[in-house]
């Protein structure tokens, strides 16, 4: 992990994806919507990570942008979490 990725975790629920896109549309560099219509984390080599539950480092340039896209997930299944402890920051289970 790199030292820009390690404040914050980014994960999504595929069981709870509606396909919308409105993450890649945020944070295009962290979501991306794959043929089966679902959005997935990639991680920082740009690689789509589609093992269910796979978290990926946040880019601090993109904080703000991937906490959006968790509040506006229309599934409400993006999970946006500190890295140090499991948090929830964004997303189900956050203030």
């Amino acid at each position: 992990m790199s030292a820009d990725t390690d404040e914050l975790r980014v994960w999504i629920d595929q069981d709870l994806c509606t396909g919308d896109g409105l993450c890649a549309q945020y944070a295009p560099e962290v979501f991306e919507l794959d043929i089966d219509g679902l959005a997935y984390v990639k991680d920082h080599s740009g690689e789509l990570r589609q093992e269910p539950g796979a978290r990926v480092g946040v880019p601090r340039g993109l904080f703000l942008e991937v906490v959006d896209s968790a509040k506006e997930c229309p599934g409400d299944c993006i999970h946006v979490v500190r890295a140090s402890d499991g948090t929830a920051v964004a997303g189900p289970g956050a203030d």
